[in-house]
């Protein structure tokens, strides 16, 4: 072994804790690279062969009722590979067992030819076969959420008739990787299933032979999506069609895509910081070991060892550090990314979800990092490159020191003589200070995004279901109703207060900006599904005038007085020039309200609603699950109440998850750049506080020397970390927001305080560990040491 590969093993020795300190910083951001950049790939790879083996649809439009032949044409338009048409009906489910009516979403199979479009992957049993009415495939997360097997057997309200139907398949399609029941926030597949049918079935069941409500187009690679959108509605507007929306739109996939942006974003704005952290680091202890090492060095160059060599060996130092930080945050990022992995499965339903660890991720994540390290130390290796022996064999010169202020704080006797030593130490070293503050409130921040998550959470489920959505239940009608129906829905057994509302698809149009919403009615002035202003204060709907999203809102460009064009999808299909009167707030989906009268009038059907809004005695639940199982107009039951709990649930357990790791990662920079920090300072001033023993000062005060600047440093990084926090929050919120899902960044003082404390005690646990250094000083050998 060479001799400087000797010395290398040495100083690694003797350097272990701060190296080992800096390698843990880096293997955070390792770690987080690979499993942001390991479940990305993985997702989307999977995604995207998933969407091409079985033929996943780019565009997908409704109608009330189409004859066949339109499929026909719509195969005809140029651009078109294949088309799927068929009937897709909500229906009530009545599960023995399960007291909760649970809801379906119907899916017609074609009789004598394959599924061009969205096709089915069946895991077990097989698909219904043509003429038997009763016999049903399943999702699979319905299945094992409700532990059916081949021959278990349900009823279900479908169209008019219940029936009793027995399954005979377990699939899952691309089309259903995110399945949301209605109402729902989070999929909760105990109460929400997709459901195959034969299509026969199906149409004598809805009125629907020889005709189709639903369709589904796959593209050639070179299609315009525009044109075929456009070409689609002018064919199906004569038959009640609601407007084509191209994938993106496609709720399964809008969902995925969200989760993929989520990590995409993790990857490109976390590591980057405990890059940053790790090569400051790196450039602190090298610079101090260069220093101390200035007589070694000249000795080395007058020996013959060349420039380079001497430069390569404290890159190597660095290195090593670098290979043991990213050999660590392999072994982290591997097992953190199959564990998200598991919890995929829980939330989308692919035929295989396996974590991605190609040798390409790590190398990504080992070249970033080696190259992260090298950029810290390049400073401190230049200086060692251009030191001629003869100069750095000599001491250094001492450097040249000024009075602060002009001795105005001695004057003003504020500081006891050890307390003017340390902020002297501080205010002489500048730049440094504030690097190591920046280090440490980077710390702060990661606890404080971390908090202010959970805090943001926390206010949108109580605005959405607290402030907003206050009702037990929503029942949806599978068309609009008389206005009657109202009255029938509050006479059944356990309602204690009911509200109507009506839906209406429309094209909403401002300019060259267009949008397909639904805009909905309602009474106006509401207790149970409330309206809420900006502030968060209830809304009184107007008679006339729309009253829309914040999010609407911007992708519209309107703002309140500005007239919106609204194209109604059905009934008179009118289209009617409305004042935008009043901007509310929302948190999901693109919402637009109006008074219900108004709508009814302005859509031309008369008096209609579309669901009732129920606020529920719980002591008659189950009478009320009785009557709506047996009430064939209800399509879709929405138990707002159980969304809450499953959503507040699974935040929950996400959230506790997330701040374990936050807490962890917080902790490891908060120690890794106090403590380096802390050591340097002693190796540079060791000398003063022996000096400072010999005089009579007890370890206590000489230790204080040293806690001084720690504490200085670390209470500057407070305020720094609380304007990181808040900046780097609003960034990862807006960057995340989606027209289905917005989450307000909420940050508190006392989540600054939380994240705070959190910092401060893991710099006091190793300023502690300094300490006891400072304590057992060799006084005779440190005073013999040169300066």
């Amino acid at each position: 072994m060479r001799a400087l590969d000797i010395k290398l093993f040495r100083d690694l020795r003797r350097l272990w804790a701060q190296s080992l300190a800096i390698a843990l910083v880096m293997a955070c951001g390792v770690a987080t690279l690979i499993l942001a950049f390991g479940a990305y790939l993985s997702l989307e790879e999977t995604r995207d062969a998933y969407y091409e083996r079985y033929k996943f649809g780019d565009v997908f439009a409704s109608a009330s009722r189409v004859p066949d032949s339109v499929a026909r044409r719509i195969a005809e338009i140029d651009g078109v590979a294949a088309v799927e048409s068929r009937i897709v009906e909500m229906a009530l489910l009545d599960i023995e067992g399960f007291r909760e009516p649970a809801t379906g979403l119907i899916v017609s199979t074609p009789p004598d030819r394959s599924i061009d479009v969205n096709d089915v992957f069946v895991r077990q049993g097989r698909m219904p076969e043509p003429g038997r009415v009763n016999e049903v495939a399943i999702d699979t997360q319905f299945a094992q959420a409700q532990r059916f097997e081949i021959g278990s057997e349900f009823e279900a309200v479908i169209g008019s008739a219940k029936m009793r139907l027995t399954v005979v398949g377990i699939a899952m399609s691309p089309e259903f990787v995110y399945a949301l029941g209605p109402g729902d926030m989070m999929p909760d597949s105990r109460r929400f299933a997709t459901i195959w049918m034969p299509e026969e079935a199906l149409a004598s069941l809805f009125d629907l032979d020889g005709a189709f409500n639903s369709v589904s187009v796959r593209l050639l690679r070179d299609a315009s999506e525009t044109a075929v959108i456009e070409a689609i509605d002018d064919l199906l507007e004569p038959y009640g069609g609601t407007g084509a929306h191209a994938r993106k739109d496609q709720m399964s996939n809008a969902f995925l895509q969200g989760e993929l942006d989520q990590l995409r974003g993790m990857a490109q704005m976390i590591p980057p910081i405990f890059l940053l952290v790790s090569a400051f680091l790196i450039n602190m202890i090298l610079s101090r070991l260069i220093e101390l090492e200035r007589e070694q060095i000249g000795l080395l160059k007058a020996l013959g060892f060349g420039r380079g060599a001497v430069a390569w060996h404290y890159l190597k130092l660095v290195l090593v550090i670098a290979v043991i930080g990213v050999l660590i945050g392999a072994a982290l990022g591997t097992w953190a990314g199959r564990g998200m992995t598991v919890m995929y499965s829980r939330f989308f339903a692919f035929p295989f979800l396996v974590f991605r660890s190609d040798i390409d991720i790590y190398l990504i994540a080992a070249v970033v990092s080696m190259a992260a390290a090298a950029a810290g130390a390049l400073r401190a290796i230049t200086v060692v490159f251009a030191l001629p022996p003869a100069v750095a064999m000599r001491p250094p010169a001492p450097q040249v020191y000024r009075q602060f202020m002009g001795g105005l704080l001695s004057r003003l006797n504020l500081f006891s003589q050890l307390t003017t030593m340390a902020l002297r130490h501080l205010v002489r070293h500048p730049v440094r200070s504030l690097l190591t503050a920046v280090g440490t409130a980077f710390a702060v921040a990661l606890m404080g995004v971390a908090l202010g998550t959970l805090s943001s959470v926390d206010f949108m489920v109580d605005a959405v279901f607290f402030r907003t959505e206050r009702q037990d239940a929503t029942l949806a009608f599978s068309t609009a109703r008389p206005s009657q129906a109202f009255e029938a829905v509050a006479r059944l057994p356990g309602v204690i207060a009911a509200e109507p509302y009506l839906s209406a698809p429309v094209t909403m149009r401002n300019g060259q900006y267009s949008r397909q919403l639904t805009i909905t009615g309602k009474p106006p002035q509401t207790d149970l599904s409330r309206v809420l202003d900006l502030d968060l204060a209830p809304v009184l709907l107007p008679p006339t005038g729309l009253a829309i999203g914040d999010r609407v809102a911007d992708l519209l460009h309107l703002r309140p007085g500005d007239l919106a064009r609204v194209e109604f999808l059905d009934g008179e299909r009118r289209t009617i020039d409305v004042p935008v009167t009043q901007i509310i707030q929302s948190y999901i989906g693109l919402v637009v309200f109006m008074d219900i009268d108004a709508l009814a009038r302005l859509q031309g059907t008369g008096p209609r609603i579309s669901g009732v809004h129920l606020l529920v005695d719980d002591s008659r639940l189950d009478d009320l699950y009785t009557a709506v199982k047996e009430t064939p107009q209800i399509s879709a039951v929405a138990l707002v109440s159980r969304s809450r709990q499953r959503f507040q649930e699974t935040m929950q357990e996400n959230m506790t998850m997330m701040l374990t790791v936050y807490l962890a990662l917080s902790i490891i920079i908060a120690f890794g750049v106090v403590y380096n920090s802390a050591r340097i300072q002693l190796s540079e001033r060791a000398r003063e506080l022996a000096t400072l023993r010999v005089l009579g000062f007890r370890r206590a005060e000489v230790s204080n020397v040293l806690f001084i600047e720690i504490g200085v440093i670390v209470a500057l990084a407070q305020p720094i970390g609380w304007l990181i926090a808040t900046g780097l929050g609003i960034i990862i919120t807006d960057s995340l927001a989606t027209d289905m899902f917005r989450v307000p960044f909420i940050i508190e003082p006392s989540i600054f305080a939380v994240a705070s404390i959190v910092v401060v005690a893991a710099a006091l646990v190793s300023a502690l560990i300094v300490r006891r250094r400072v304590d057992s000083l060799d006084l005779v050998r440190v005073l013999k040491t040169r300066e």
